[in-house]
């Protein structure tokens, strides 16, 4: 069980037996599980709505870590060009001073009598042209690795960029569907106000003590193939008899839900679903003017 079952089963059979607190509304049975399953499904409507209130500050920080990831992945890619650069501009300068080097022993070959010592400048040539060549192919490396990370630098800002205009967008979408909520949320906590005042204090109040008890909040399980919806647990066929008849107000005893036959709630899911049509349309109206 969910929760204290024969604490509410028990509340509910004095409430049962009280017929000065059943009749105290004149309504029937009907119309007690009619407005008590309407109060569910708006109860159902506004926790959605609030769930949404929690999610979006989670879904903005998350598409906002997501730019921050790619900034950083642009910097360390603008860091790694500026490396490559560097190393390729020590290169250069390799090249640059074995140039000069090569030019400097050419001048000394002049005034060189000695074939020894000129078989040295030359051996001492030979190796700054091998260094020039290896600085030069060292350049052609670093080159094509800088284009490489540049086209990678394309794509990332292109990417930032995305992502920049999908947070802007979304971030509008989610003010405006919060806006919209809270225009609904302020309507049917209206009409929640309305239907509770249509029912016996003690009946609301164990409403509420089921709906808080539970994991997902459904006080009212319609019953649907025998059992109540999201349980396993078949209610007997003297109970189902008793459901469909709706002379009394019933309680499962697996769960502790009250119970509705499936029949009544389709029909205020569809009254529901009429309603909500009925708001959107209106504030479609209301868009319109502003």
């Amino acid at each position: 069980m969910f929760l204290n079952q024969k604490s509410i089963l028990i509340q509910w059979n004095i409430i049962i037996n009280m017929k000065i607190d059943i009749n105290k509304k004149n309504i029937t049975v009907t119309e007690k599980l009619r407005v008590l399953y309407n109060i569910q499904l708006i109860d159902s409507r506004i926790d959605e709505i609030r769930s949404f209130y929690l999610h979006v500050p989670m879904e903005i920080k998350i598409l906002e870590k997501e730019i921050e990831k790619t900034k950083e992945h642009l910097s360390k890619i603008h860091s790694c060009i500026l490396s490559i650069k560097e190393k390729r501009n020590k290169q250069d300068k390799n090249i640059h001073q074995s140039e000069l080097l090569i030019h400097k022993y050419k001048k000394q070959k002049y005034s060189i009598t000695s074939n020894r010592e000129l078989y040295t400048i030359n051996k001492e040539i030979d190796y700054q042209n091998l260094e020039i060549q290896l600085s030069k192919k060292k350049i052609k490396e670093f080159d094509a690795k800088i284009r490489n990370k540049n086209l990678l630098f394309e794509e990332g800002e292109k990417t930032l960029e995305n992502k920049k205009q999908h947070f802007i967008h979304r971030k509008k979408e989610l003010e405006k569907t919060t806006e919209k909520n809270k225009k609904e949320e302020k309507i049917l906590l209206e009409r929640y106000l309305s239907l509770s005042n249509k029912l016996e204090k003690k009946i609301f109040d164990i409403y509420k003590k089921i709906r808080k008890g539970v994991k997902n909040g459904i006080a009212i399980a319609p019953v649907q193939r025998g059992a109540p919806l999201g349980s396993y647990l078949a209610i007997t066929p003297q109970k189902y008899s008793e459901l469909i008849q709706r002379k009394k107000i019933l309680i499962d005893e697996h769960s502790g839900r009250i119970l509705i036959d499936e029949e009544l709630a389709e029909e205020e899911r569809k009254k529901s679903f009429l309603y909500k049509k009925e708001f959107t349309d209106y504030d479609k109206k209301q868009d319109k003017k502003n």
